[in-house]
């Protein structure tokens, strides 16, 4: 039994374009984990994320995350299901004509948040819990990367999801402002969320231990729990 807290995936393969990208692909997630994808650009952790979030559909096999059925998930059903993920992106994807407050508020209006005293109340929030409560009213070029990235993380968590997929989110980082992202991240793991961190940065592994699965050529050639 599939449960809404769970992410489960056997022998699937995914196709981009027509070109396999994924293949046999075994791994089953219980909430709580903090799991790296491991593995150098072009091992396909970017297109396995891709397919927990249904940007790619997988072809083969059974895949289920958050409640979903990713083999028969209808288009008008993934907005719903990607309320229930935080995606984290290594290139930021921030609004850069607004606010940090407005780009939040963007989110939240198009998830439908209604009382703008709820979501001024729940942007503070969660800039708050990602250590940068003064940055509101900053447009995001007023931003370190460091800085951008939490504002990435603050708008992932903003409707408080069980599982967070970051892909690379420390890529674009110097390595103590990583450090200080991961460490962040495994916060948000120790709290219950699910987190799933795409990275090639073994050194992060090293100082912040959890479940590994090791990617190559599209597919995972290890699964070692930490």
């Amino acid at each position: 039994m599939q449960t809404s807290s769970t992410i489960s995936l056997q022998n699937v393969s995914v196709y981009r374009d027509k070109i396999l990208v994924l293949s046999d692909v075994n791994v089953h997630i219980e909430q709580g984990n903090f799991v790296y994808l491991l593995g150098k650009t072009g091992s396909g952790k970017t297109s396995l994320l891709k397919t927990l979030y249904a940007e790619l559909e997988p072809e083969e096999g059974t895949a289920f995350i958050a409640g979903y059925n990713l083999m028969h998930i209808k288009p008008g059903e993934i907005p719903f299901l990607r309320r229930k993920l935080g995606i984290i992106f290594q290139d930021f994807q921030l609004l850069t004509d607004r606010t940090v407050n407005s780009n939040l508020e963007f989110i939240m209006k198009a998830t439908d948040w209604k009382r703008q005293e709820d979501i001024e109340k729940r942007a503070h929030e969660v800039l708050a819990k990602v250590g940068i409560p003064t940055k509101g009213y900053k447009m995001p070029h007023e931003l370190s990367g460091g800085e951008q990235q939490r504002v990435c993380i603050a708008r992932a968590l903003i409707n408080t999801p069980r599982i967070i997929l970051a892909d690379e989110p420390t890529g674009n980082l110097d390595p103590d402002t990583s450090r200080d992202i991961i460490h962040l991240l495994h916060e948000i793991g120790r709290a219950g969320a699910t987190v799933i961190l795409a990275t090639h940065n073994h050194n992060m592994v090293d100082e912040f231990p959890g479940r590994v699965i090791q990617m190559a050529k599209g597919k995972i050639v290890e699964d070692t729990h930490g």
